[in-house]
């Protein structure tokens, strides 16, 4: 093993950049694994009649929300995430003020996360896939007529 500190730098950037490389990569499988239970999720609940509602990005001063053009389904209680009807997973956070307010914001799609709130506080996290389910099952079956 060499002393040189040169080459023990260069060791520990390649192996920082493969390990950047390998996490990149678990990312994106777990994106497309996300994106996947996002379309079956949008296909279902047109199935089951599930109504998308108007979404409203919040601004970042938290009290302050926007009007969107989106509609869809909100993943968590505090609103913000959801799925729109265009099958697309969006953070619905914007910078606000006064044009926002008139005009409303248009966010922009994000690669979905497999889990919702990961490397939050303790019980803030959720896997996508249950988020979903817990939207689906937020539905209570049709009366039936007669």
């Amino acid at each position: 093993m060499s002393d040189d500190p040169a080459v023990w730098r260069e060791r520990r950037r390649d192996a920082a950049q493969e390990k950047a490389r390998a996490m990149d990569e678990l990312r994106r499988a777990d994106s497309a694994i996300a994106a996947r239970a996002i379309a079956e999720f949008v296909a279902e609940a047109g199935r089951r009649g599930l109504e998308p509602e108007p979404l409203r990005a919040r601004g970042y001063d938290g009290r302050s929300t926007y009007r969107t053009p989106l509609r869809g389904w909100y993943l968590r209680k505090n609103r913000s995430v959801a799925v729109g009807t265009d099958g697309l997973f969006y953070v619905l956070s914007a910078p606000g003020g006064l044009t926002a307010r008139l005009r409303g914001v248009s966010p922009e799609p994000s690669d979905p996360p497999r889990v919702l709130g990961a490397g939050g506080r303790d019980g803030e996290s959720i896997d996508i896939t249950d988020a979903l389910a817990l939207v689906l099952n937020q539905v209570s079956p049709p009366e039936p007529n007669g």
